[in-house]
């Protein structure tokens, strides 16, 4: 049961990064200048606009083969990164989303430490 729970864990760590990039592409696409509309929100935190592709692109491959479980520790190491640097930039403003980020470093963290979980691309047999 213990290795169905960590599976489970996994999904739904991949789901806060998979879904929050879907969300926002799906903002983006129905706006007609979604794209820069999410660059200015970006440079309200002071990041500049190289980081929304980059963001994007992360999120959402990271996210998926964090779902899938494919290279588990690299992925989960990366987003562990990703959501320490989102807590540290965003939570300057919003306070309440840098603990939120902070514990979700700490799931990271936990995941890569402890990748081989069920239901997953690494773990499949050849």
């Amino acid at each position: 049961m213990q290795k169905y729970q960590t599976a489970i864990a996994r999904t739904l760590l991949a789901l806060v990064f998979l879904g929050l990039v879907l969300l926002r592409l799906g903002a983006i696409m129905n706006t007609p200048d979604g794209y820069v509309q999410y660059q200015v929100t970006l440079g309200q935190f002071g990041l500049p606009t190289i980081f929304a592709p980059i963001l994007i692109l992360v999120q959402l491959i990271a996210g998926f083969s964090l779902l899938i479980g494919f290279k588990t520790k690299l992925f989960a190491s990366l987003l562990a990164g990703l959501a320490f640097f989102l807590a540290l930039v965003l939570g300057t403003k919003i306070p309440e989303v840098f603990f939120l980020y902070i514990g979700i470093a700490g799931g990271m963290l936990l995941l890569s430490s402890y990748p081989q979980t069920a239901c997953s691309v690494d773990n499949r047999k050849l």
